[in-house]
């Protein structure tokens, strides 16, 4: 069985019709969540979502604040002006599809959060310490978490924690118990720009990191004539 695991999408529709094309056939989609937020396609990114086969998406903190379940009280200033805009320019089936999400799903005996087993909207697992933590908070082997924008896999040993940053292409056969991120198709934050995501094979084990370069400058050009915050625009050529 051959699944696309992808998160962080951000409403770039070009990453993601990149990683598609580019991931080929496959029997299943889980999307650790954050659709939208930061780009801007919100409503095309849906409609593309939607249309894929067993589709397993998420709620991220950025989905769930389209919707208003969370305020935007919680976002720094650049990513409320961000956040103002999609829920303006949000459709009504998008709104309906975002509404419907959950942050936690059980699938294949993987756990699926957009954050963390523990926290499956908000907390960021970016060190060992963290991830350890979070090992108490689900039983399945292994766990499938976005939220960071930054692909790695955390692996119990004992009482201690092995970090992996994967390299492109790299294929690891994952151990119980172990957390895997595939970074960020939309909005990369690991100095690599490229759309990163994985594939996975449940009977097998086997997880594979992959990374495929878009036309970063087609989606920044869309979002300066939609007014988003330069800042978002300026880091998608810069990974960061």
């Amino acid at each position: 069985m051959r699944i696309l695991v992808l998160s962080d999408i951000h409403a770039n529709l070009t990453a993601l019709q990149a990683v598609l094309a580019h991931a080929g056939a496959v029997d299943a989609v889980w999307c650790l969540g954050d659709v939208v937020g930061y780009g801007p396609d919100p409503n095309e990114c849906i409609d593309c979502l939607a249309a894929l086969p067993n589709l397993v998406c998420l709620q991220g903190n950025h989905d769930a604040a389209a919707i208003g379940q969370l305020p935007l009280g919680s976002f720094n200033a650049e990513a409320r002006t961000s956040m103002e805009w999609l829920r303006e320019n949000l459709a009504a089936d998008s709104l309906a599809f975002l509404t419907g999400l959950e942050p936690l799903r059980l699938e294949h005996g993987t756990t699926l959060a957009h954050a963390s087993p523990r926290q499956p909207v908000l907390e960021y697992l970016l060190d060992s310490y963290s991830a350890l933590e979070n090992f108490d908070f689900f039983d399945t082997p292994f766990c499938f978490v976005g939220h960071t924008h930054v692909p790695v896999l955390f692996t119990k040993h004992g009482v201690g924690v092995n970090l992996q940053v994967p390299e492109n292409d790299a294929e690891f056969v994952l151990q119980e118990r172990c957390i895997a991120n595939p970074g960020s198709v939309g909005q990369p934050r690991d100095r690599d720009p490229r759309a990163a995501y994985a594939l996975f094979d449940p009977e097998t084990a086997v997880w594979q990191h992959l990374r495929v370069p878009y036309a970063i400058a087609e989606v920044q050009a869309r979002m300066q004539a939609a007014g988003l915050p330069e800042r978002h625009v300026s880091r998608l050529e810069g990974g960061w």
